[in-house]
């Protein structure tokens, strides 16, 4: 991979990559001008690419593994090449409308003052350029420079000093304008990468050393102090903080991470100090993923991207043809003066550069997808983008994705008659899940420890057995119990159930899952579950039906009944929300399918990994919670970082955002080419109003691109 600095132009890239490919030993390669980048198969030298993108009017470099992004230089102004040519080329060309006005309106014989300073503004704005044209005819590749020299020459040839000098400052002023607005999105796009820092402190033999994160093994132990930015992915060994996880999640409160919690590169550190253990190695962990699959990101092509590239592909040499005989045939057939036509042909050339239709798409995409990453979405492609935007049918799993997905007691109940009260019940059940790392499980001790009731059990139980598919016992006060499922009960135990049977027939009515606890004699109560539905869940469901989004179908493989509840407590957002239930994984695809034949696009919206088959069916797979998931971010198309619904929403708002301005952007470059060519052969244009018009496009539909920048909901 190589970096090419001075590329700000999608026209430009894809003359480049067009010069490249015709090298001898290049069999690939794909240039992306969003990230300033060149990737390519070559069996030759590095020197030869180097010295054919140096001919190219580019300077490059090849990339240190690790890190494709170009690096910018500090200031602008100071570090971009067009900076000095333009400038100094605009000042000669002050000057010789200042020398002409004194001169009298440029009425100077012969080869004077005034067509010195002219020649000297088109040589010094005007030399890279036509390098870069004339160059690129080696590799049969017609770029704008080419016409942009052309029509500056011939200006000149006919007397047309200014007009020549007017075509060369015009044109490179409006490349310096281009490069200084990709140079602003580079900055927004490239201003991630700092957020991991190069080194960390490295806990060793009691001590701390600082180290480059690149040094960092799996395993190592790392301290990360209050206010610093976390180095690295890890796991929290001790120390309690607050960290705050908006450059990963998007998330605007911060997180508590206490010992055992999950930590990420790039996110910040609160008030407290965190010893860490590395889980990921610096080219593995969460952030540099992001990166990279934003750089894939952004060298995918969209579909209306795919389109404007065929068409400048027919417009540019159509448009070339045209300008020929714009100069020929009046001449030749109707005894036309020459002279006029031949100027015409030159604006027609002008015209034809295509720069602002192609940079019409890519900057307003890269924008995008840099804007939604801040944000804690990460949209992996310009085509992603453009069918987010376009959703109008959304399928969601229920576990995990409307619901939490993490268990949570909802009742302990004392089975009547049998002398026991709910205190019984739940240290019956906390006895034997001691030793359970079932969900379920982990629900009742989270839930007893929260009354204190966790700690006095604990020392008390043991002997722990499985039954497989039942439950388990304990020993407890001298007596066994037991926790499970009826069968359990009835099957291992032989305890009749028939007191309880319209209490549990009224529990599987509602689908909510139960344990039942008690001793081998008698059942002594029951504890239900419940998966509390996300508190961001209602909301967003009620602002996708407000975007349009109004086909949402919740799928799930839970019973009946858990669907109906979650749809309950959805309350109003519920409404619009359809629903099936008991579906297998298989059952799951075959719905997603169906779906697609009646609504059209279709975005599955799961956890990555048991929904796989579901998320690759839809049109569009969307991942929840895919930070530090390898599965979530490999498998969706679009992952939320952050683990509820809420981003969804912006996603869907943004991508149309997106499209809204790709309109705009290809509507007006379109625009501004028929206005102008329709003007060319009346004669009411000129080469340096051609000139204006061509560059103040560009620089326009760049600007309306990087609008999608700026903070929004």
């Amino acid at each position: 991979m190589f970096r090419v600095r001075g590329m700000d132009c999608a026209d430009c890239a894809r003359h480049l990559e067009k010069r490249i490919g015709a090298l001898d030993g290049v069999t690939d390669v794909r240039v992306n001008f969003t990230q300033g980048t060149m990737t390519l198969v070559y069996g030759g030298a590095a020197a030869s690419l180097i010295r054919a993108i140096r001919q190219a009017g580019y300077s490059g470099e090849e990339a240190v593994s690790g890190s494709s992004r170009t690096a910018l230089p500090e200031s602008f102004w100071r570090g971009n090449p067009k900076v000095q040519p333009t400038v100094w080329s605009a000042l000669l060309y002050g000057l010789a409308l200042l020398c002409g006005w004194l001169i009298g309106n440029g009425e100077e014989s012969g080869f004077g003052l005034t067509t010195l300073f002219y020649l000297a503004a088109m040589a010094v704005g005007g030399w890279r350029i036509a390098y870069t044209g004339i160059t690129g005819l080696r590799s049969r590749t017609v770029g704008m420079e080419l016409l942009m020299t052309v029509s500056a020459i011939g200006a000149a040839l006919i007397g047309q000093w200014s007009e020549g000098a007017a075509v060369i400052v015009l044109f490179s002023l409006g490349e310096m304008l281009e490069a200084y607005t990709m140079d602003r999105t580079r900055r927004q796009v490239n201003s991630l990468m700092a957020l991991a820092p190069e080194e960390a402190h490295m806990v060793r033999d009691g001590g701390m050393e600082t180290v480059p994160v690149g040094a960092l093994l799996v395993g190592d132990q790392i301290r990360v102090l209050p206010g610093e930015r976390i180095p690295m992915d890890g796991q929290v060994l001790d120390g309690l903080s607050a960290v705050n996880q908006a450059p990963i999640t998007g998330e605007s409160v911060p997180v508590d991470k206490t010992t055992g919690d999950t930590v990420y590169a790039g996110t910040v550190n609160g008030e407290g100090t965190l010893t860490i253990e590395v889980t990921r190695l610096a080219r593995d962990h969460t952030l540099a993923r992001i990166l990279a699959l934003i750089e894939e990101a952004e060298a995918q092509k969209a579909p209306s991207q795919r389109f404007v590239d065929r068409f400048s592909k027919i417009y540019t040499p159509a448009v070339l043809v045209l300008a020929l005989l714009v100069a020929v045939l009046p001449p030749l057939v109707g005894g036309a003066a020459f002279e006029p036509w031949f100027y015409r042909a030159l604006t027609l050339l002008v015209v034809a550069c295509p720069c602002a239709l192609v940079i019409s798409t890519p900057v307003a995409i890269a924008a995008a997808i840099a804007h939604a990453a801040r944000r804690g979405v990460l949209i992996k492609g310009g085509a992603h983008l453009e069918r987010l935007g376009g959703l109008r049918a959304v399928a969601l799993d229920k576990t995990g994705t409307l619901t939490s997905g993490v268990p949570e007691v909802l009742q302990v109940r004392a089975a009547p008659g049998s002398g026991a009260d709910e205190a019984e019940v739940l240290r019956t059940a906390v006895a034997v899940e001691l030793g359970s790392a079932h969900p379920l499980a982990r629900a009742v001790l989270r839930y007893a420890e929260a009354r204190g009731g966790a700690a006095a059990v604990s020392a008390d139980a043991g002997s722990f057995r499985v039954y497989p598919g039942m439950g388990a016992s304990a020993s407890a006060g001298g007596r066994q119990v037991y926790a499970g499922s009826p069968r359990l009960f009835r099957e291992r135990l032989g305890v009749s159930l028939e007191p309880l049977a319209e209490a549990l027939a009224a529990l599987d009515r509602e689908g909510r899952p139960y344990l039942l606890a008690g001793t081998e004699d008698a059942v002594l109560g029951w504890i239900t579950f419940a998966d509390p539905v996300r508190p961001a869940s209602a909301q967003a469901l009620a602002e996708l039906d407000a975007l349009g989004v109004r086909r949402l179908h919740m799928l799930t493989g839970d019973h009946a009944g858990a669907a109906e509840a979650v749809v309950r407590a959805l309350g109003n957002a519920g409404r619009s929300l359809t629903w099936e239930a008991g579906l297998l994984p298989e059952e799951k695809l075959d719905r997603i399918r169906a779906l697609r034949a009646e609504h059209g696009t279709v975005a599955m919206v799961g956890d990555g990994i048991n929904d796989a088959p579901a998320l690759a069916a839809a049109d569009l797979g969307i991942a929840m919670g895919a930070a530090g998931s390898d599965a979530a971010l490999e498998t969706a198309d679009v992952a939320l970082m952050r683990d509820d619904l809420s981003q969804l929403p912006y996603a869907v708002g943004l991508s149309r955002r997106a499209l809204r301005i790709i309109r705009q952007n290809i509507g007006f470059s379109l625009l501004i080419k028929a206005v102008f060519l329709a003007a060319i052969l009346p004669g009411w244009t000129t080469l340096w109003l051609a000139v204006l018009a061509d560059t103040g496009a560009a620089v326009a539909v760049t600007l309306n691109g990087m609008r999608l920048l700026r903070r929004s909901k």
